[in-house]
């Protein structure tokens, strides 16, 4: 990509047109704008000015304390680490929005059983599949 096509761009974006209207008019791919409007921070508000990368821009992790740093153009980091980011959130199960949650009837034992994560559930339990599948308990 070349400067004028760069600048041409910031101006077209900073005029309110789109990605796909922008590549067409500079013979260029519509990711290749998407991709140097992001890297450079171009959005229609923005159009005008690069966003410079965030130097001060930390948190603070909310299971050790430790200072998060932030990368530029990026979602934004609530935990230093995986190992952090899952104790929390383990300690704090409260908090988890469980939206996959299934009301079944027991094909068995027929008594009504709520299941997380899976939709096409029968049994409520490892010992009603077993009686119901090979006709009798788990330890027969």
């Amino acid at each position: 990509m070349t400067d004028r096509q760069e600048e041409r761009i910031r101006e077209m974006k900073a005029g309110g047109y789109g990605y796909m209207r922008i590549a067409q008019e500079l013979g260029l791919s519509e990711n290749t704008v998407k991709s140097f409007c992001r890297r450079k921070g171009i959005s229609r508000a923005a159009a005008g000015t690069a966003v410079p990368p965030a130097e001060g821009d930390k948190g603070t992790c909310p299971c050790c304390g430790k200072e998060v740093r932030q990368n530029p153009g990026r979602k934004t980091k609530r935990f230093c680490s995986d190992k952090c980011r899952n104790a929390w959130w383990n300690s704090h199960l409260d908090q988890v929005e469980r939206k996959a949650r299934y009301r079944f009837v027991c094909a068995y034992c027929k008594k009504p059983f709520t299941a997380y994560g899976n939709a096409g559930r029968k049994y409520c339990s490892h010992e009603c599949y077993v009686a119901d599948r090979f006709g009798g308990g788990a330890d027969e």
